[in-house]
């Protein structure tokens, strides 16, 4: 076991240091592991996985989800998401900066992606802060905070990979990431109504 360990990480330290991608360094180190170490056929090893994955029904999920938040981002529905959320919270300390992190919330719940929610959510609401004179910095940091939360609050299209790779029961993880992801929205509104 530790020459399998020490050979991959002196491979992996050889290709990253001459300065191949992470990508294809993982690609080929894994290729030549599974060759070097193991007596099955490797090719054949790697498509039946890749059969496996890309046929699970946890995967065919992915594409409706990045369907949804293009339709989103594509429509008014997202502005109309920041215009219902505004008057909700305009009695806290820090006002607008909430909606922020409420839009990415409900954002998150809707596309399951964290580069839609701050796409989406960012296009709207950082404009409009900066419109009405909130500081850069905190409205920056309250995006890139409530973006975050698209990793945590399902439906996660990171947590969909997980679970057919790690094969674990997608609902589980999903049910087990609900209660964190709102814990972690609120624990950001609680700091901005702090600053």
């Amino acid at each position: 076991m530790t020459i399998v360990l020490l050979t991959l990480l002196g491979l992996l330290s050889a290709t990253l240091l001459v300065g191949i991608w992470i990508g294809p360094a993982l690609i080929g180190i894994g290729i030549v592991m599974l060759d070097v170490f193991t007596s099955r056929p490797t090719m054949r090893q790697i498509g039946l996985w890749s059969f496996n994955v890309l046929t699970s029904s946890e995967v065919v999920s992915l594409p409706l989800f990045i369907l949804m938040g293009e339709l989103l981002f594509r429509t008014r529905l997202s502005q109309s998401l920041f215009t219902g959320i505004a008057p909700w919270v305009g009695f806290l300390p820090g006002r607008l900066l909430h909606t922020t992190i409420l839009g990415c919330s409900l954002f998150s719940a809707i596309s399951g992606s964290s580069a839609a929610t701050t796409q989406v959510v960012g296009r709207i609401t950082l404009t409009e802060l900066l419109r009405r004179g909130y500081n850069k910095d905190i409205a920056v940091g309250s995006l890139a905070g409530g973006g975050m939360l698209g990793f945590l609050i399902p439906p996660s299209i990171p947590m969909i990979i997980y679970a057919v790779l790690a094969e674990e029961s997608l609902l589980r993880l999903l049910t087990a990431s609900f209660l964190p992801g709102f814990i972690v929205a609120g624990s950001f509104m609680s700091y901005i109504a702090v600053r």
